[in-house]
């Protein structure tokens, strides 16, 4: 078992990933604590490919997500809950599932464990034992892991912003009684897979070839140190099974930042190795 601690579209979606998508209008936690230094909003664009590393430096942080899929006039909402360490690129999340047409809950929460190039789900279904883990190789979704979870990673997220060459200022705004600067612009997946850390650039190449746009709209919203307190992307694919393009709208917030987090990854003897029914 390994221990980590700081003082992180196809057929493979999970369930309701078929059919959905995340973060809708989740809301964060105002934090209190000694300011870190300002940092001059300066140049927009610097500014949002500065994010991630900003990330990095704070350490860890709570995280809630939420994505938002419409198709076939069906709209879904996956919302999910956990902590990342950015700088081992761990996390864990708490996905809930909607329920179903009849009001029924769709499925028990999944558990998901982001690591570098992988994505462990627990709770998974589809014939999954209820005990263990089926575990993903991100780079081999042709979505990069981007929806495919019902979360977007966080660092995969602030790491997208790489891409970005149009950004505006929006202006001075509040994320949960944090003060921020909104910006908004378009980035695209090709040019972030070149410039962004090897784990994460292979899984945005992938979500290049297999996304019906590569260029990706978003509003980052990010406090006076730089940091990612909401973030909210707009991914276009195209649904194989209906020929139909699928639209989906993913919201990060992060807050608490420098939180405690411990990862567990599983053992091999742990790891699901059947085949998986398909949703």
């Amino acid at each position: 078992m390994v221990v980590r601690q700081h003082g992180r579209p196809g057929g493979a979606l999970i369930a309701a990933v078929a059919v959905a998508g995340l973060i809708t209008g989740a809301t964060g936690c105002s934090e209190s604590g000694a300011a870190a230094e300002t940092v001059d909003p300066g140049d927009p664009v610097d500014a949002v490919h500065r994010a991630a590393g900003e990330l990095i430096r704070a350490g860890s942080s709570k995280a809630r997500t939420s994505m938002e899929m419409a198709t076939g006039g069906t709209r879904v909402t996956i919302r999910g809950q956990g902590v990342y360490d950015y700088k081992d690129r761990l996390g864990q999340l708490r996905v809930m599932l909607p329920q179903d047409p009849t009001g029924a809950d769709g499925h028990r929460p999944i558990t998901e464990l982001l690591a570098p190039g992988a994505l462990y789900m627990k709770n998974r279904g589809a014939g999954v034992p209820a005990d263990k883990w089926v575990r993903v190789d991100t780079a081999t979704l042709s979505d990069g892991n981007l929806v495919t979870g019902g979360a977007t990673d966080p660092l995969a997220a602030a790491e997208l912003l790489r891409g970005a060459e149009k950004v505006t200022f929006v202006g001075e705004t509040e994320v949960a009684g944090v003060p921020v600067r909104h910006y908004r612009g378009t980035t695209d997946l090709t040019r972030a897979a070149k410039v962004s850390s090897a784990e994460t650039g292979r899984a945005l190449a992938a979500a290049a070839k297999g996304f019906s746009r590569t260029d990706v709209p978003f509003d980052a919203y990010l406090d006076h140190q730089g940091r990612i307190r909401k973030l909210r992307h707009e991914f276009s694919f195209t649904n194989a099974g209906r020929k139909e393009t699928v639209a989906v709208a993913s919201t990060t917030l992060l807050y608490d930042f420098g939180a405690p987090v411990s990862v567990r990854l599983p053992d091999e003897r742990d790891i699901f190795a059947g085949k998986i029914a398909e949703p």
